[in-house]
């Protein structure tokens, strides 16, 4: 089982960027899935994280200007980021609990990371 983020890239102050995060393998179900980023010098610190049924929660410097969604058909994930600012520059991972049978545990599992850079 794989977790690839991807859409990651450089958007100048006040501009959008859309990132997903697709969970590949033989997967039974995915529970709770989320966007962490780590900033150079700091700790990861979490986004927003979204439910099965799609209860959100996000960090408070992030409501109002990003959204996390997720399409269970695909195992898909997706953090559509608007209003950016320069301090929303990170590398971005996705997380994701997930079982991949009916008889184990959920396992959690984390992606590569995609770059974010906000700036003029």
């Amino acid at each position: 089982v794989q977790l690839q983020a991807s859409g990651g890239g450089l958007v100048q102050p006040g501009g959008s960027l859309r990132l997903s995060c697709a969970a590949t393998g033989s997967i039974f179900s995915i529970n709770e899935m989320g966007w962490y980023r780590q900033a150079p010098g700091k700790q990861r610190e979490l986004v927003a994280t979204i439910a099965t049924r799609g209860m959100t929660n996000y960090a408070d410097f992030v409501k109002g200007r990003f959204t996390i969604s997720r399409d269970n058909a695909v195992n898909t994930m997706y953090l559509q980021m608007n209003s950016l600012k320069p301090e929303d520059t990170a590398v971005y991972y996705c997380n994701a609990d997930i079982k991949l049978t009916s008889y184990v545990p959920e396992l959690d599992y984390w992606g590569q990371g995609t770059q974010v850079t906000v700036s003029s």
